[in-house]
């Protein structure tokens, strides 16, 4: 179990890395023309001045969603919550948006090739490393037998 908590803890402090990191850098293809780079945070930045209802929901599921699956899953790992809220967890880690947004994120660097010049950034696999892992570790949690003597 001590492995799975280093391994969340790792997540509680690499996903807000992972936010803030370069996922991409994208401009037009054009000499002269610098790329601009672009996060999840200046992603959202972007929305907030345009659609304010939506960037309150992207940012709850792509943001908050997450860490709160994480710093749950956490909680239970360290004795301080009760394993009868992993499903509750498992359904917050539904509605998180977090690999939604990765998914959609790798369609438009794919269609973006045309027009645009778009390379990828090191937070794109800092992102989608911490993605997964929170897949796994919410797996791996919810594999653990639970100990007998703690539900008693």
């Amino acid at each position: 179990m001590n492995w799975l908590r280093l391994f969340n803890l790792a997540l509680v402090v690499l996903f807000p890395v992972s936010w803030f990191a370069p996922l991409l850098r994208a401009g037009i293809d054009l000499p002269f023309f610098g790329l601009e780079e672009i996060s999840v945070i200046s992603g959202l930045q972007a929305l907030w001045e345009t659609d304010v209802a939506l960037a309150l929901l992207v940012t709850f599921f792509a943001i908050f969603a997450p860490m709160l699956k994480v710093i749950g899953l956490a909680l239970i790992q360290f004795g301080l919550m009760r394993r009868r809220v992993l499903p509750v967890l498992e359904h917050l880690g539904r509605l998180a948006m977090a690999d939604v947004f990765l998914i959609a994120l790798y369609i438009v660097v794919l269609k973006g090739a045309g027009f645009a010049r778009v390379e990828t950034g090191w937070g794109l696999y800092l992102f989608t490393a911490c993605v997964l892992a929170s897949i796994i570790l919410a797996w791996a949690t919810t594999r653990r037998r639970r100990p007998q003597a703690r539900e008693a």
